[in-house]
């Protein structure tokens, strides 16, 4: 049976014990382990592997003995309760191996967990789960989570209770960051909140969020934004002493401004602008673009983007003679004295 994207989500949080295998695909294998690891932990629970009853085979295991997955499926093993037969990197070429276990399976013996890459619809793996009685095969998307997906993944960290604007924050973050990063996030935000009885705030998700690799960046860009050009100088020092060039420090306050204008331009104002962004800002990010949105206003903001424009056209000429250096600090100090206008 092949699950549509809301059924597959219901079904890797409670998957069905009375399925023979379940097929998990698609191009983000760091998405397809997560959903592997979710869902056999649901079938076995979390002391299932080491009490092994899970039980690993790689395509290369059956190539050599087709067999191999059936065996494992009907072996018994030395402790009671459920077991799994994980296969990880599936290919086509052990779908005959799988259709003869799938066919041979009875309640008792050990389900199938097989985890594929992109499969196409004529692949003879994805069209045997799909097409038995006995199995099921979830495509897992690179798509974020929505936000009942981050409830459910907030609820299963220890997380209760969270505040509107928190649970917002880290909806926005879960858009912005790899699904990896954002579980391992949820768990430091819970171990960061244990024994702490104030609610969840902004400032707490902003303290366990990943550095983002542009936070030097988006520093400078911020002392711009806000008109701070006595910090300007000590962190374009840094910036360049990192080996960032120009260009770079170019396209990324381009990128700023153009949020700034966007938020500024929005008919409804910069709360509904700085809310309308895709993918959305969260936490004391947020709330600093929409206040320099307001400060700057958009008449302003456009001024700026032209000065940026000129000056990234510029560095990226072969004509200058200038020192790339010094134009896009010249053009910094001047949008961090306009801020102040």
């Amino acid at each position: 049976m092949k699950l549509s994207p809301r059924d597959a989500l219901a079904f890797f949080e409670k998957p069905d014990p009375g399925r023979a295998g379940i097929l998990i695909y698609g191009p983000d294998p760091m998405r397809c382990a997560l959903r592997r690891e979710q869902v056999i932990a649901r079938l076995i629970g979390p002391e299932g592997p080491g009490e092994m009853r899970l039980t690993r085979l790689a395509p290369g295991d059956l190539r050599g003995d087709p067999a191999a997955l059936g065996d494992a499926m009907r072996a018994t093993g030395f402790f009671p309760g459920p077991r799994v037969v994980f296969v990880d990197g599936a290919t086509e070429q052990m779908a005959k191996a799988a259709a003869a276990a799938l066919n041979d399976w009875q309640p008792g013996d050990a389900q199938i967990v097989a985890v594929a890459g992109n499969l196409t619809k004529g692949n003879a793996l994805r069209k045997l789960f799909e097409g038995h009685p006995k199995a099921v095969a979830a495509a897992v998307y690179a798509d974020p989570p929505g936000r009942a997906e981050v409830e459910t993944m907030v609820a299963r960290a220890g997380l209760r209770d969270l505040p509107a604007p928190a649970m917002a924050d880290l909806v926005a973050l879960a858009q912005t960051i790899d699904p990896g990063d954002f579980a391992q996030t949820l768990e430091k935000l819970a171990l960061y909140k244990l024994d702490d009885p104030d609610p969840v705030s902004a400032a707490d998700i902003a303290a366990v969020a990943p550095m983002s690799t542009e936070a030097e960046l988006d520093d400078m860009l911020g002392a711009v934004a806000d008109g701070a050009s006595d910090r300007l100088g000590p962190l374009l020092k840094r910036l360049q002493a990192q080996g960032t060039t120009p260009v770079t420090m170019a396209i990324g306050a381009l990128r700023h401004f153009r949020t700034l204008h966007a938020i500024a331009a929005h008919p409804g104002g910069p709360s509904q602008g700085v809310a309308a962004l895709r993918p959305p800002l969260f936490g004391p990010r947020r709330d600093r673009m929409q206040r320099q949105a307001a400060q700057w206003g958009r008449p302003r903001l456009e001024e700026a983007l032209h000065a940026l424009v000129d000056t990234d056209l510029a560095l990226r000429s072969g004509g200058q003679t200038a020192p790339q250096g010094a134009m896009i600090e010249r053009v910094l100090i001047r949008l961090s004295f306009l801020a102040r206008r």
